[in-house]
């Protein structure tokens, strides 16, 4: 499996699993980062998908790579639960806020700071610089953020925290609005996990025998009559 990876959910054609275990940017040199255009192309594939399963585990990337997948995630009609696996710095913590739910484990983190670039010129260079790094800050990145924690995480506040460049645990994205549930697996819900994704899979198998069958038997008793 690649660093990235979209596959259809074993138990259905209607469930669509996304991992994004790495660097967010338009790699054409790397196949393992997750661009904006593979992203695209997958999620083209699976347009009837009704519940897509997103699992984020990445330091980030691209500041536009990562906005366009927001949006593409938002446009699609089916329901999204993102869940971070480990840790999700940057525009990688932009991505899972278009979800319709966002589940954390409780020792992963969300890492959240102020876009930045590499630049260079005089000095009304640098202040232009200074100046768009602001508006995408503004119309890019805080919005998506406001849109899932709403009044739990005000504007002075998310502001304070892009400029420290904070690593929030699992609880602090539970108050701030950033995440709506945080997990703990035991051993034993993981056992009846496993069981119960056997059980499913055997039931599958045992219709799918019984269709058959029954389809082969339909054939032979109508060639039999003739």
């Amino acid at each position: 499996m690649s660093m990235y990876d979209i596959r259809n959910s074993a138990e259905s054609s209607d469930e669509l699993d996304i991992y994004i275990y790495s660097d967010i940017d338009n790699c054409w040199w790397d196949d393992s980062c997750m661009s904006a255009n593979k992203f695209r192309k997958e999620l083209e594939k699976h347009k009837d998908a009704k519940q897509i399963n997103l699992y984020i585990n990445s330091m980030g990337g691209s500041v536009s790579e990562g906005v366009t997948i927001y949006n593409q995630i938002r446009r699609h009609s089916a329901k999204v639960t993102a869940y971070i696996d480990g840790f999700a710095c940057s525009i990688a913590s932009v991505i899972p806020m278009a979800a319709d739910e966002v589940v954390m484990g409780e020792n992963t983190m969300l890492m959240i700071h102020n876009p930045w670039t590499i630049t260079w010129g005089n000095a009304k260079d640098l202040r232009k610089t200074a100046e768009d790094l602001d508006k995408v800050r503004d119309g890019c990145i805080i919005p998506a953020y406001k849109a899932r924690c709403g009044d739990k995480l005000s504007d002075e506040k998310l502001i304070e925290l892009l400029d420290n460049e904070t690593f929030l645990t699992a609880a602090e994205c539970l108050e701030y609005g950033l995440c709506d549930r945080v997990v703990t697996i035991t051993k034993d819900e993981k056992k009846t996990e496993a069981e119960n994704k056997v059980k499913e899979a055997m039931d599958h198998a045992k219709t799918g025998f019984m269709e058959n069958f029954a389809e082969r038997f339909g054939v032979m008793v109508a060639k039999a009559k003739k």
